[in-house]
């Protein structure tokens, strides 16, 4: 067996890696208060950004500002954590019925491919950026 000695800036460097990923994980979904009736389809091109909030909660931002989220049925694995997602369709909108795929920052297999949900129109409460 081979030993590597490890130095004390290896720990720093490992630490300092790892920070940002426990942080984001661990930050607090925003509140938000309902507008309107939820919609099984919103434009695809006017979707600035969208915002995953862990497995289960996506805000998508659009380009005039308003944000729609989806509650999905089930927690989506990874998706929380690697906070980014795909999607294909032929069609000018996403809707209810789409699937995503968690997107991993790093070669080798997809992750969980998940359904979207209804996409409720919301304010976000205490001063939210929708771009957090």
């Amino acid at each position: 067996m081979i030993r590597l000695p490890i130095r004390p800036h290896h720990a720093l460097l490992a630490a300092a890696l790892l920070a940002p990923v426990v942080a984001a994980a661990d930050r607090p979904i925003p509140e938000a208060t309902p507008v309107g009736k939820p919609q099984l389809c919103i434009s695809r091109v006017a979707i600035a950004n969208s915002v995953v909030r862990s497995d289960q909660v996506i805000d998508f931002v659009m380009r005039d500002r308003r944000v729609f989220r989806a509650t999905l049925a089930r927690p989506c694995p990874d998706l929380g954590y690697q906070r980014g997602f795909s999607y294909a369709t032929s069609l000018d909108r996403l809707c209810a019925s789409d699937l995503i795929t968690v997107f991993y920052n790093s070669p080798g297999p997809q992750g969980a491919t998940c359904a979207l949900a209804p996409f409720q129109q919301v304010t976000l409460a205490g001063g939210w950026k929708a771009a957090r």
